[in-house]
Order: C-alpha cells, then structure tokens, then sequence
C-alpha cells in the first residue's frame, strides 16, 4: 500500500501508522494506537524485572522472651509469605559471647519453628558478635502458615460461640426456700 493512503486511513480511524520492521523490503507499517502500544511494552518490562525477591532481616537477642520470640517468628512468616528471602541475625553483647550456644539453641529453635515456610540455606554462623543464617521461602503451595492468624484460614468465625456473650441469670429459688431465709432474719432482730 503506498504510504500516503496509510496515513491516510490511519488519520480516520484517529489512530498512528508504525513502521513495525524497517529492514524489511518494502518496509512494514502497522496501523496502531502507538502511546497503548509504549505502554503495554514498559508495564510487559516491569512484570519481568519484578520476579527477584527482597532480603528482610529480623533480629534476635541470646535470651529474648518466648513472647518477643513468638512475635519476631510471626513477622519473619510474614516476610516469608509474601515470597521474601529472611535473614536472622542474633547479636551477642559484652559477656553473652561467653555462652555462644545459648546463642546456637536460640537460632535453631527459629530455624525449627519456620521449617513450615522456609529453609535454611545454611547452617548458622557465628561471624563476629553475630550468628546469622539466611532462609529461603518455601514455593507457594508448600507454605502453610502457623503463628500469623490473619494469613491462616482457619481463623473464620464459628456459628456458635463458646461462651455466650451474657452471663447466665442465677436460677431463680422456690418460694419455700426464701421463706426459711426471711423468716431467720426476722428472728434475730
């Protein structure tokens, strides 16, 4: 088609005429909305390079609180959920680097209650004043979620709850048994 009636055409339909390959002998034109077509072409760019996962670290102390402790595991399953690689760092201050293997059961036992969503790339490494160890997220299907509550599903609400939300009124004593009651109070006045 001579180019001029391409334009042509493709200034009615209020759209661009692309040369789509230009090695080509005659020359290819497309008749397209070319602003739609960048568009489509960054965002097919930017679902590629978003495929590499972020590094989060969480902290421990050598003797942190079985609740501090629980807290940091939920955080660390989150991270993981969300496809993330964790890092877990314990750090040793002044006299605590005497005792490395509370230090040592501390990080295993992180290791052991995350194996649910993780694995650890290795074993743990004392470098410095710190151990580390890195845990790559399990694939997807494979994860299930254990100290989180919102990401369980297991957390719906049941139709019939425990404990009724009003107490109970006291039963309610046959008129006999009152009787006696009053009739004692009376009496020793």
């Amino acid at each position: 088609m001579d180019t001029k009636e391409a334009l042509a055409i493709a200034q009615e339909a209020g759209l661009d005429l692309v040369e789509v390959a230009s090695q080509a002998r005659p020359p290819v034109c497309r008749i397209m909305d070319f602003g739609k077509y960048v568009y489509e072409q960054q965002k097919k760019a930017k679902d590629s390079k978003g495929s590499s996962s972020k590094t989060k670290e969480v902290k421990f102390r050598p003797r942190v609180d079985i609740h501090d402790f629980m807290t940091k595991l939920r955080r660390a399953e989150e991270f993981l959920d969300k496809g993330n690689k964790v890092k877990l760092t314990l750090s040793f201050r002044g006299r605590e680097m005497a005792h490395t293997e509370v230090g040592y059961d501390t990080m295993g036992r992180a290791i052991k209650d995350l194996e649910h969503m993780a694995t650890a790339d290795n074993t743990p490494r004392l470098v410095g004043r710190n151990i580390n160890v890195m845990l790559s997220p399990l694939p997807a299907n494979k994860r299930r979620p254990k100290y989180s509550p919102h990401l369980l599903e297991s957390d719906k609400p049941d139709d019939k709850p425990d404990k009724p939300d009003k107490p109970d009124e006291p039963e309610k004593a046959d008129e006999d048994e009152k009787e006696p009651v009053e009739a004692d109070v009376n009496e020793e006045q």
